[in-house]
């Protein structure tokens, strides 16, 4: 039971001590009392976040082959099963390239993602729509925004068939049309942009408390057990998980750290990063999660690799270089083994949402609030197509999405992936007119409409 509090705490409460501060979560006891939680500043706000995968997908192995509530989970999207109630599968949508467009297209596929544009070699000439939505959004938040990936960002020369820059490949995030944001891959410098003070620019205090191998909530120790004794019993606990997440997240980044001393055969390992692809990958989403559960920033976007990769994937029986392999010819064998690749991103994509799932956040859960948007910027990677784009929502949205639907747009139509990025700045109150080639905002993303095969905007 919520106890009813004479005074709210303020939502952008932190907890501060030597050289750290603390976001905290959401806490019944920032409701002032006797109010209703819709008509406070405690009211949920909608939240963004984008996930990419490189090098195409396994479009037969992707696509329901029926449209509605009633279409069948394919092979890779199984892993959202427990979430298809808030599940939006969208087919048809497309990123046309214009006419005499050559090379790049590896490139092209990571910008278009966000931006709706096939850049020149050196310039993509738009702002991504995440960037668009943290113009408004970051209003509210420390953080506009927050980049993230799972290898290093190399923004210098070409890395692609045509003399494309390396920017290209390595984010789908564009504070301007020549501002490429960079996707941190190190858990550590993520974790200080997050929990550091950004009132000091002093590094020695966070330097200390790291060599000392001190938790960055020792600091603040006085100031919780301050905060606990004014809570009631659910916010105590509250308060407790998400210390206690915070804790988890610092001890994963610690181990992380402690391995870098190790000899690493064939590679050279950054300082934090973990060395199993799936724990990375785990500590980067959940850094996703607190950054969204302390309300530090309300969009953030994810690489799970850049274009062009050619990590190999062991731990599945996948030792084969991802991007060779996505040059599938049809073979069988390397169809398989790609199936095999998407099926895990969306799996270590599911773990995360589970996560979301339990959050609570108002009146509902993180996800309940949040826009999510996955995919990819080619469908089939042999043809490197920009059409028929492998993307799928999900999240509540906080009212603004009716899942549970594969809602698939007629061929004919040509329907502009940016039909979609109009459609969710409007649900994220960061409307625009036009963004990239759009024709106007995406029908079919609010609710059912009665039909599942949609023609026209």
């Amino acid at each position: 039971m919520t106890i009813i509090t004479k005074h709210a705490i303020p939502r952008r409460s932190v907890l501060r001590g030597l050289g750290a501060s603390v976001a905290l979560p959401l806490l019944d006891g920032m409701v002032p009392a006797l109010s209703a939680l819709a008509s406070t500043a405690a009211r949920p706000a909608v939240r963004f976040g984008a996930v990419y995968v490189p090098n195409g997908m396994v479009m037969q192995n992707w696509t329901p082959s029926t449209v509605g509530t009633g279409f069948e989970l394919t092979p890779i999207l199984k892993p959202l099963a427990p979430y298809r109630d808030q599940l939006l599968v969208l087919s048809g949508l497309n990123c046309t390239p214009p006419a005499g467009s050559r090379g790049g297209t590896h490139s092209r596929a990571a910008t278009r993602f966000l931006t709706d544009v096939h850049p020149g070699r050196w310039n993509p000439q738009a702002i991504s729509m995440d960037q668009i939505a943290a113009r408004e959004l970051g209003r509210y938040t420390p953080l506009a925004s927050l980049e993230l990936g799972l290898e290093g960002a190399n923004f210098a020369g070409s890395c692609d068939s045509g003399g494309f820059s390396c920017a290209f490949s390595y984010t789908i995030s564009w504070r301007d049309s020549a501002t490429p944001l960079p996707m941190e891959h190190n858990p550590r410098a993520v974790f200080e942009r997050l929990f550091g003070d950004s009132e000091s620019t002093d590094p020695a205090a966070r330097e200390a408390r790291r060599h000392e191998q001190r938790s960055i909530l020792d600091s603040v120790s006085a100031d919780v057990a301050r905060l606990q004794g004014s809570l009631g019993p659910s916010d105590r606990l509250k308060l407790g998980a998400y210390l206690d997440a915070v804790r988890d997240v610092e001890r994963r980044i610690e181990v992380a750290e402690a391995q870098g001393d190790r000899e690493v055969p064939l590679m050279a390992r950054p300082m934090g990063v973990p060395a199993s692809f799936a724990e990375h990958a785990g500590l980067m989403y959940d850094l996703q999660l607190l950054a969204h559960q302390t309300d530090r920033t309300r969009v953030t976007t994810f690489m799970s690799g850049h274009e062009l990769s050619g990590r190999t994937y062991p731990e599945i029986d996948v030792p084969d270089a991802h991007h060779p392999l996505s040059h599938h010819r049809g073979v069988g064998a390397s169809l398989e083994k790609l199936t095999k690749i998407n099926t895990y991103h969306l799996n270590l994509f599911a773990s995360f949402v589970e996560k979301l799932r339990s959050t609570p956040d108002g009146d509902g859960s993180l996800l309940d609030h949040m826009i999510l948007m996955y995919g990819a910027g080619m469908s089939d990677s042999n043809s490197h197509s920009p059409y028929n784009l492998p993307i799928l929502l999900l999240g509540g949205g906080a009212g603004h999405l009716n899942g549970g639907r594969h809602v698939a747009y007629a061929e004919r139509d040509q329907t502009p992936l940016a039909n979609l990025h109009v459609s969710l700045l409007d649900k994220l109150g960061a409307p625009v007119e036009q963004i990239g080639d759009s024709t106007g905002p995406l029908r079919g993303l609010s609710h059912g409409m009665g039909a599942e095969r949609l023609t026209g905007i």
